[in-house]
């Protein structure tokens, strides 16, 4: 586990608060991670999350595609 000093501005902290509350958590650092998360499965490119590497492979291993093919198909 990382510890960080971190400044957030007042918005931020009511936003935190509110994800607190409404999903049960401990600590505003449980609200970040849950943030974090929910960005990391929703925004970042599906060729940087570790899910997308494994779902190709397994279609390769099924079936033999070429790349372009797999580029399209997903």
């Amino acid at each position: 586990m990382v510890q960080a000093v971190i400044n957030i501005d007042e918005h931020t902290n009511r936003v935190l608060n509110i994800v607190k509350a409404k999903f049960g958590l401990k600590d505003k650092s449980q609200a970040i991670n849950l943030v974090v998360s929910n960005y990391e499965h929703n925004s970042l490119e599906p060729e940087l999350r570790p899910e997308y590497k494994q779902k190709i492979e397994s279609i390769q291993r099924e079936k033999h595609f070429s790349r372009e093919e797999l580029d399209t198909s997903l």
